[in-house]
């Protein structure tokens, strides 16, 4: 009858989006990667990762998008440099042979 509004109805998530149940441990992954554990980095990339296609396909049931894009961010971040300090440790270890 009239098809146009009941599928406007099934589009719109009810209420407030809930924050996505991974939200803070990807921001608190990310950030130990960077601060204190890098090879936290590349489980806060994935997580991270897993977590925004999530949000994205949720249609707004889920929030913390900031929260887990901050942690993914960290998470390259502390893999980059997890990489040059590892890549630093070598070069400087095998120099000095």
């Amino acid at each position: 009858m009239f098809p146009e509004y009941f599928e406007a109805l099934n589009d719109e998530p009810i209420g407030q989006p809930i924050e996505h149940p991974h939200a803070t441990t990807v921001l608190l992954v990310g950030a130990l990667s960077l601060f204190c554990c890098g090879a936290l980095g590349p489980v806060a990339w994935v997580m991270g990762r897993r977590a925004l296609d999530e949000i994205e396909r949720s249609g707004g049931a889920y929030g913390g998008r900031s929260q887990v894009m901050t942690g993914y961010i960290l998470g390259i971040i502390g893999t980059c440099l997890m990489v040059a300090i590892a890549g630093l440790y070598l070069l400087m270890g095998c120099s000095h042979r």
